[in-house]
C-alpha cells in the first residue's frame, strides 16, 4: 500500500476522535484594504479599508482545526469580560464540534491580534493582550474542568501561547493528569524552558523555537534531529516533531528519526500552520494512528494551509484531495511495469485470492470505446493487466504514421486510469508472449474478434481460463479520430 493511499485510509477515523484542547484563546481580526498613496502626513502607506473579519486564533484556532476535520473538541480556555470575549463565545457557538468550557476573569483583556492586509502583503499588527498569569482561583478551576474531562478524551492538546493562561504549574500538573488516565499529551511549546513540558507525549517546536530551547544550531537535517534529540532526553518528552517549513518535518521518537520533506507549494501565509498541524496530529493519534502516519498527515494538512491567507485551516475534503492526486500520479508511475514486476505482482495477487485479467492494443489516442472496453474488462476480474504495443510494434501494424503519441505518453494515459492495475510494454507484434508467463484468469477483447481469433484464446482455455469479448461502443475508433482530423 502506497502511503497516500494508507493516510486516505487514516482520514477516514478522524471523525471518531474526541479531543481536549486547553490554552490561549485569541481574536484574530483582519482589516484587508487597498493601498495606493503614501500619508502626507508621514512616510506610512495609507490603508483604504474594504472588508473585516474576525475568527478564533490561537488554541481557538487549534479547536476551530479540529472541528474542521470532523472531530469532537472540548475546549477550555479563560476569557475576560470585554467585547473580544463575547465576539470569541460567538465564534464558538457557529461550531457545534466545539463545547467551549470558558474560565471569565472579568478584570482580564481577552487577547485580540489585528493584522491589517492589503493584497498578499501584511502590514501591520496590533496585539491587546495582557500576559501575567491568571490567578490561582482560575487556575484551579481550569485544572478542576480539564480533570472531569481526561477520561472521555484521545487526547490532551495544551497549546500554550505565552499568554497567562497556562503557568508552568498548570502545565506540569496538566501533563501528571493525563498521565493517569494514559491520555496522550501533545504540546505547542512557547519559550526556552522546556523543563515545563516534562513528561510530554509529543512537543512540536518550529526550527526557530527548538534552537532557543537547545540553544544548538539547526541547518540540515542532522542538525536538526541532534538539537531534537537533546531536547527529549534533557527534559524527558517522549517525542518531537520539529517543523522546519520548506525543509520539511524531523520527527525524533522512540522509533528513530524520520525526515519528511515539506509538500511542494508556493507559501503564502503561514500562520496558523502550526496550529494546523498540532489538531492533526492529536485527532490522529486520538483515533489509534502510529505517530509517523499522524505526523505524515499532519504534514500534508500543513501544506494545504501555508497555501492559504490569514489564519487558515483546512478540511477532510481537502486533504483527500491532495492524497488522491498524490496517489493518481504515484500508482501511474508505479503501474507502468516490466514483465518480470508484472509476473511477481500477478503472483502476489492470486496469492490473495484475486482474480486477474488481461487484455492488451495500442491504445493510440484514447476515447471513449477504450474507456468502455477497459472498464467492463475490469468488471470481470479483480485486477486488470494491460498490454500496450511499444512505439515500434505499432509503426508495423498500423503504418508509418502511427502512433500519434509515443509509447510513454500512452503509458501515462493508460495508467491514470482507476480501471487499469499495471501496463507492460511488448515490442512484438502479438501478446502472446505476455499471455503465457502472465496466465491470465480471464482474457478480453473486443466484440469484433470471435472467440477463436483471439491472440492467446487458445492457451487461455487450455488451464480453465476464460475468454471475454467485450460489447464496443457505437462510433468511436482511433482510426476514424485521426481521418476526421485531417485536413
Amino acid at each position: 500500500m502506497t502511503e497516500s493511499r494508507q493516510l486516505l485510509s487514516l482520514i477516514e477515523g478522524l471523525g471518531d476522535a474526541r479531543v481536549l484542547c486547553v490554552g490561549d484563546v485569541i481574536l484574530d481580526r483582519f482589516i484587508y484594504g487597498d493601498v495606493s498613496r503614501i500619508s502626507p502626513e508621514a512616510p506610512v502607506p495609507v490603508c483604504r479599508v474594504v472588508s473585516e473579519s474576525a475568527m478564533l486564533g490561537g488554541a481557538g484556532n487549534v479547536a476551530r482545526n479540529l472541528a474542521s476535520i470532523g472531530a469532537s473538541v472540548d475546549f477550555v480556555s479563560v476569557i475576560g469580560g470585554d467585547k473580544a470575549a463575547q465576539d470569541v463565545q460567538s465564534l464558538i457557538s457557529d461550531d457545534d464540534r466545539i463545547k467551549a468550557k470558558f474560565i471569565k476573569d472579568p478584570g482580564r483583556q481577552t487577547t485580540i491580534k489585528e493584522r491589517f492586509v492589503a493584497g498578499p502583503q501584511q502590514l501591520l499588527r496590533v496585539d491587546r493582550e495582557e500576559t501575567e498569569e491568571v490567578g490561582a482561583e482560575i487556575s484551579r478551576q481550569l485544572i478542576d474542568r480539564v480533570t472531569s474531562l481526561l477520561p472521555k478524551v484521545g487526547a490532551l492538546v495544551i497549546s500554550d501561547y505565552g499568554k497567562g493562561v497556562l503557568s508552568t504549574g498548570t502545565i506540569i500538573e496538566l501533563i501528571g493528569l493525563a498521565q493517569d488516565v494514559d491520555c496522550p499529551v501533545i504540546i505547542d511549546p512557547k519559550g526556552d524552558d522546556y523543563r515545563r513540558y516534562r513528561g510530554a507525549t509529543l512537543i512540536t517546536p518550529n526550527r526557530r523555537e527548538l534552537c532557543e530551547a537547545s540553544r544548538k544550531d539547526i541547518f540540515d537535517d542532522d542538525s536538526a534531529a541532534a538539537a531534537a534529540k537533546f531536547i527529549a532526553n534533557e527534559y524527558e518528552i517522549e517525542n518531537v516533531l520539529v517543523t522546519r517549513s520548506a525543509e520539511g518535518m524531523t520527527l525524533v521518537s522512540r522509533a528513530g528519526v524520520n525526515h519528511l520533506p515539506a509538500e511542494a507549494r508556493e507559501v503564502f501565509d503561514v500562520s496558523g500552520a502550526g496550529d494546523t498541524v498540532v489538531a492533526i496530529l492529536a485527532a490522529a493519534l486520538a483515533s489509534g494512528s502510529s505517530l509517523l502516519d499522524a505526523a505524515r498527515l499532519a504534514n500534508v494538512a500543513a501544506g494545504i494551509v501555508v497555501g492559504k491567507t490569514g489564519t487558515a485551516n483546512t478540511d477532510i475534503s481537502e486533504i483527500a484531495a491532495t492524497l488522491r492526486r498524490q496517489e493518481s500520479q504515484i500508482s501511474g508511475e508505479l503501474k507502468v511495469v516490466s514483465l518480470d514486476a508484472a509476473i511477481k505482482q500477478v503472483t502476489s495477487w492470486r496469492a490473495n485470492g484475486q482474480r486477474v485479467g488481461f487484455t492488451n492494443g495500442c491504445f493510440d489516442l484514447i476515447h471513449p470505446g477504450h474507456v468502455a472496453i477497459l472498464a467492463k474488462s475490469r468488471a470481470a476480474c479483480d485486477r486488470l493487466v494491460v498490454g500496450l504495443n511499444a512505439d515500434e510494434s505499432v509503426k508495423r501494424l498500423k503504418g508509418e504514421s502511427r502512433p500519434v503519441q509515443n509509447e510513454a505518453a500512452r503509458a501515462a494515459v493508460m495508467a491514470s486510469l482507476a480501471s487499469v492495475d499495471l501496463v507492460v510494454l511488448f515490442s512484438e507484434d502479438t501478446p502472446v508472449k505476455l499471455i503465457e508467463a502472465l496466465r491470465p484468469d480471464v482474457l478480453a477483447k473486443g466484440a469484433d474478434y470471435k472467440i477463436d481469433d483471439v491472440v492467446g484464446g487458445a492457451f487461455v482455455q487450455s488451464y480453465g481460463g476464460e475468454v471475454l469479448l467485450v460489447e464496443l461502443e457505437e462510433g468511436h475508433s482511433t482510426t476514424g479520430t485521426i481521418e476526421r482530423m485531417a485536413p
